[in-house]
């Protein structure tokens, strides 16, 4: 007799044109607990497509004048934030979102509750000491600092103001680390399964701590600092929604709306393109960013990029996302309105690489609404 083989891992595309949905698609079982089987409509932890959301918000408090994108962000912090290798240059909301500003996740970027963001940043870990502004590494520390700024800017908590500037306008039921999603929601969460089984994330959604507990293992919300204590919602990754849902964001970088014309511009031109020494494109992966914008297939782009997972030669903006064995994808074609998002889970680390610098379950998800 053999084992019974594990039921399929939760994976959804949706296809849209604008503001209009097309073609929906889920398979496998969200929850193995209940055998639930997986909807295009339930929520998933999407990693650092999150980042593209955080990027709405950011330009929504521009264009409200609570921030500038090219001022010194320690005004809106409170606390001085220097590369100290470069004590003398100020970093920007510019630099943070388009990954230009040296900051690096030596020092790690998960905090608990209790940490405080700006000892964190005093860490040598967090800076890069060999290049100044302008080389781009892509570090997931930098969202927090951009949360820091969004709630000093404001007096708001960083979950809160998502809802309110992004979330609820566009009528999504989506949150970071579950705090502002509805109890129905919550009920769908799809569980994150690595690639050997196990569970990796929200077989518990909104029961537990929304974060990183702190160093005494408590979750009392009343020791959360604004500006200080950002990363614990997250901002890197922490978002949870649907691929329905996704879509629905996606539209916004579509015309403007929600975002004028000029905020829509700044976020998906390029802020940084790689021209084969001014940062680290990991293998071709990266090589253009506009403001939390991905921007894939740039004309002119130096031969070693590899960041054309759809194989047509075409510019798109948006954002990939990788953590908990999930792989997501939010796309879109500026010249035809038309986008995909997606997500595929249970995809091991170390994962095949496809024609590009994405993996060949990313690839094979693109290539299943052709």
């Amino acid at each position: 007799m053999t084992d019974a083989l594990p039921p399929p891992p939760p994976a959804a595309i949706v296809a849209f044109t604008g503001a209009k949905l097309g073609v929906r698609q889920a398979r496998g079982v969200a929850d193995r607990r209940t055998g639930r089987a997986t909807r295009a409509t339930d929520p998933v932890r999407v990693a650092s497509v999150s980042k593209l959301a955080v990027a709405v918000a950011v330009m929504r408090l521009v264009e409200a004048g609570k921030l500038d994108l090219d001022a010194d962000v320690a005004r809106y912090l409170g606390w001085r934030l220097r590369n100290p290798a470069f004590p003398d240059a100020p970093v920007t909301l510019r630099q943070l979102l388009s990954h230009t500003a040296g900051i690096r996740d030596a020092a790690g970027y998960a905090l608990p509750l209790d940490a405080d963001l700006a000892a964190h940043l005093a860490q040598p870990g967090a800076w890069d000491a060999a290049h100044g502004a302008g080389y781009f590494a892509y570090a997931n520390l930098n969202f927090p600092l951009i949360a820091a700024a969004m709630e000093g800017a404001t007096g708001e908590r960083f979950d809160r103001l998502m809802a309110r500037l992004v979330f609820r306008p566009l009528r999504i039921d989506a949150c970071f680390n579950w705090t502002t999603c509805s109890r129905e929601t919550m009920a769908r969460a799809v569980v994150l399964y690595r690639a050997s089984g196990d569970v990796a994330r929200d077989d518990d959604a909104g029961r537990g701590c929304p974060g990183t507990p702190a160093s005494d293992g408590g979750c009392d919300l009343a020791r959360y600092r604004l500006a200080h204590s950002s990363a614990f919602f997250s901002p890197q990754g922490g978002m949870r929604i649907s691929a329905v849902d996704l879509a629905r964001l996606g539209s916004v970088l579509v015309k403007p709306g929600l975002l004028s014309a000029r905020s829509l511009a700044a976020m998906t031109r390029p802020a940084w393109r790689f021209d084969g020494a001014n940062g680290d494109s990991e293998g071709g992966f990266y090589c253009g960013y506009g403001l939390g914008v991905m921007l894939l297939a740039l004309p002119g782009r130096p031969a070693a990029c590899a960041d054309d997972p759809f194989g047509d030669d075409r510019a798109r903006i948006g954002h990939a996302g990788e953590a908990y064995g999930l792989r997501s994808g939010l796309w879109l074609d500026p010249e035809t309105k038309q986008g995909v998002a997606f997500y595929v889970t249970a995809v091991a680390d170390d994962a095949p690489r496809g024609r590009s610098a994405f993996t060949a379950a990313e690839e094979a998800m693109i290539g299943a609404l052709k």
